[in-house]
């Protein structure tokens, strides 16, 4: 264990531990998309080293570098939730679509219209679809949903998406997951099934789709969030979102 009481001993951790934050760095960001810089990660790593360095104290009962691993890997995913650009309060009008449509699928054994899902909220249908319209750049999986939203214990991260090699997100590539979220695909009413598969597997943008499909490009977008907010709600109840 350590006892870091000046600042020369402190310098002498980080410099010893910077390989640490730079593979933990590496390893994340082959599990994210190109525009996340692995050199922000490090950043974000180091400042969480030098918490670690603050904070240690040996009756924590833990070896120092499992005691930092933990806050260089916290560091880490705070600066990758700062990324995410949707709003605050959109961010919260999705959720409560998300909570609308699992409990609409529950009482009524299948996937709520989009009439029934306003009635449900209060709302009228064309409040709703510009809610939908709102949340454009919708996420199935957002970095917050891998914190633990009690601010006590492990974080959902730690307790599912970590392999025994320490690989972040890679629990997101096991078949668990997969076999999950193409259930959850499936059970997608058929319009907005075939949406997704033009958007993700032949690659069309959205403005392609609403030619094939006969709708205007910002239609194709309320449907695409809609479908988005139905998968994470499919997700959430089989406990692989951090809000499960």
């Amino acid at each position: 264990m350590y006892t870091v009481t000046g600042k020369a001993d402190k310098n002498q951790v980080l410099l010893q531990h910077a390989p640490l934050v730079k593979r933990l760095a590496y390893q994340l960001k082959a599990r994210l998309p190109s525009n996340v810089e692995v050199d922000d990660l490090i950043q974000a790593g180091m400042m969480g080293l030098l918490d670690a360095v603050n904070r240690y104290e040996e009756t924590h009962g833990a070896q120092f570098e499992t005691y930092a691993v933990q806050r260089i890997r916290g560091a880490m995913l705070d600066e990758l939730r700062g990324m995410d650009w949707l709003p605050r309060n959109v961010r919260q009008d999705m959720r409560k679509i998300e909570t609308a449509l699992s409990d609409l699928q529950q009482q009524l054994g299948r996937p709520p219209t989009e009439a029934e899902v306003a009635q449900h909220m209060h709302l009228s249908l064309s409040d709703y679809q510009d809610k939908l319209s709102e949340s454009g750049g919708h996420q199935l999986v957002y970095y917050e949903d891998f914190q633990d939203q009690s601010g006590e214990g492990e974080s959902f991260l730690e307790r599912y998406m970590v392999d025994e090699n320490g690989d972040p997100l890679s629990g997101l590539l096991e078949d668990g997951f997969r076999l999950a979220l193409i259930d959850a695909i499936d059970g997608l009413p058929e319009r907005e099934k075939i949406l997704m598969g033009l958007y993700y597997e032949q690659e069309m943008n959205l403005k392609e789709i609403g030619a094939v499909m006969g709708v205007s490009e910002s239609r194709v977008s309320q449907l695409h969030s809609q479908a988005i907010a139905r998968i994470r709600a499919s997700l959430r109840s089989r406990a692989w979102t951090g809000e499960a």
